[in-house]
């Protein structure tokens, strides 16, 4: 009788663990860089891990977010170096006006309110093409990817913009706090991920959009039929993804205090990874921001563990890749066993 319980509790057991897979991979990291690599596991090491998972947690709250709804964005990396070098063109050169001979230098959070204007077009135009025009996600995205990398190297000549501190004659200075600023001991840049993620819970849980993004990445056209407006939903979840990325662009500017055009190239893959880890799914209507960010924090803990460890970025690259796969694998798995679990008890 005993072992017939423990056998029947068996595939119980195994979901409970699928569900957790994430957070115990991220313990298992933990473990393993803390044991081969003697300095991950200092306060420095974290703060550094910290401003990292902020960056891949606020790309992947936007990525999710699509996901959910049942798309894809792969325009997130190169609206990261758009915005970041629109923030540094702005700082360093200002904004000519060749018609009126004049050069204006904006205050700070004018820049940034530009820069992430910036984004949120970027992200409006994918929503318009994939909603209203009807163009596939992963096309639209890709030919958004390409023209904000490209547009980000027509604005900077392909140069680099070093020393972004501003001037005080020029009422600029500042923006690399954004980057440095450190609040109760955490870098802002986790505050603000904190925010942000907050109030895409708060969407996801409490307000009708949020519930709505959940049932057109379940079904689209009953979601339709149902009264969803589906195509202003999905122009939302693009935004918002445009949005999130031009957030990170500024803050990884800010930290390194410099732009460059090929800031933030294959980003998209870290979003993507940060969001499948945390249990969203690649078919649309399933995922949460928490698991997001624990994925972040799995991807972030992978990436400066390998960094440490002098793993060549050629193979990180590879690594990145297979997590991915085995995270899709995996939730494939879950979802079968979810299936034939729920099958089994209408049955009995």
């Amino acid at each position: 009788m005993i072992n017939n319980n423990l056998f029947s509790k068996l595939p119980s057991l195994k979901l409970l663990l699928m569900k957790g897979r994430t957070f115990i991979a991220l313990i298992v990291l933990l473990i393993v860089f803390s044991i081969m690599a003697p300095n991950f596991f200092t306060i420095t090491s974290f703060i550094l891990v910290a401003k990292h998972v902020a960056l891949y947690a606020i790309l992947g709250i936007g990525m999710t977010a699509v996901i959910v709804s049942g798309g894809i964005d792969l325009s997130v990396g190169s609206i990261v170096g758009l915005c970041g070098i629109i923030a540094g063109g702005l700082i360093l050169n200002g904004l000519t006006l060749k018609i009126f001979g004049v050069v204006i230098y904006f205050s700070v959070p004018i820049v940034m309110l530009l820069a992430v204007l910036v984004g949120v077009l970027v992200g409006a135009l994918n929503g318009v093409l994939i909603s209203y025009i009807l163009v596939p996600p992963f096309i639209t995205t890709l030919g958004t990817m390409y023209i904000a990398r490209g547009l980000a190297m027509i604005y900077s000549g392909g140069e680099t913009y070093a020393n972004l501190v501003g001037k005080a004659m020029l009422g600029n200075t500042g923006f690399p706090l954004l980057g440095s600023m450190r609040i109760a001991g955490l870098p802002l840049a986790v505050w603000i991920m904190l925010i942000i993620a907050g109030i895409v819970i708060f969407i996801f849980k409490k307000q009708p959009l949020g519930w709505h993004i959940f049932a057109v990445g379940g079904n689209e056209k009953s979601s339709e039929l149902s009264g969803v407006k589906t195509k202003q939903v999905k122009l939302f979840v693009y935004i918002l993804s445009g949005f999130c990325a031009a957030i990170t662009g500024l803050i990884i500017t800010a930290q390194l205090s410099s732009a460059h055009p090929n800031t933030g190239q294959t980003w998209e893959m870290n979003a993507i990874a940060a969001s499948v880890l945390g249990g969203t799914s690649m078919s649309g209507g399933i995922g949460t921001i928490g698991g997001t960010i624990i994925g972040a924090f799995v991807i972030g803990v992978l990436n400066d563990g390998m960094v440490m460890l002098g793993v060549s970025e050629f193979w990180q690259m590879v690594i990145k890749g297979l997590v991915i796969i085995v995270a899709v694998i995996v939730d494939q798995f879950q979802r079968n066993m979810e299936a034939t679990l729920a099958l089994k008890t209408r049955n009995n």
